[in-house]
């Protein structure tokens, strides 16, 4: 990862902007309560960090990256922002992730991984282990590429190349996991496709 971004990450912001669609949306779904604990899974370079810090600035607010370099590039822009007492940053391998061992704490009350599962290999195990480190009453807000099957093919072939040129693929059977957890863990599971199937948007939430 820190050789796939050793320079992306100084472009990643600004070019990214325009097609990771539905990362606002989360953001708003949050609504974490003053004193509420917020983690980012796969935060790269922080921005969706700063936007949840700037919108909620009495949460408690954490992120991991298995990215040195991405790590370093979120630590800048969030010391420049004026947010790095605000923002607790650590590294960290998200299919094993351990709250506990990380930031010394054992459960979070909203969980997010924006754009990140098509990226990971046992993008599974993440959803997995997010959904055991939930808090009564917390929420996991994932947002990813969906299928894209509702695009001309032609189009939808060549933003699938386009994807697996940067290494990414889309996770096709997340809400079939989704389910499977929501009805292990007595969760309930809100998920919808958006932009004509470009974004799928899932939220699992502890009662």
């Amino acid at each position: 990862m820190d050789k796939h971004y050793r320079y992306q990450r100084f472009v990643y912001d600004v070019t990214r902007r325009y097609f990771l669609l539905g990362r606002r949306g989360l953001i708003a779904d949050l609504k974490p309560d003053p004193g509420e604990s917020v983690l980012e899974l796969g935060c790269g370079t922080g921005w969706n960090l700063g936007q949840v810090a700037r919108r909620y600035p009495q949460a408690e607010i954490f992120g991991t990256d298995i990215s040195n370099s991405m790590l370093c590039t979120a630590r800048s822009s969030i010391s420049r922002a004026g947010l790095a007492q605000r923002i607790h940053l650590a590294p960290a391998d998200a299919t094993n992730f351990s709250g506990v061992q990380t930031f010394d704490k054992s459960h979070f009350d909203r969980i997010f991984i924006s754009f990140a599962l098509s990226m990971i290999g046992n993008w599974e195990d993440v959803v997995a282990k997010s959904v055991q480190q939930l808090a009564p009453g917390g929420s996991l807000h994932i947002v990813d590429f969906g299928t894209c099957d509702r695009f001309p093919a032609a189009a939808r072939r060549g933003f699938f190349a386009f994807l697996q040129h940067y290494e990414v693929t889309p996770r096709t059977g997340l809400i079939d996991l989704c389910q499977r957890l929501a009805d292990e863990y007595a969760l309930d599971l809100k998920f919808e496709i958006l932009h004509r199937s470009y974004v799928n948007y899932a939220v699992l939430t502890r009662g």
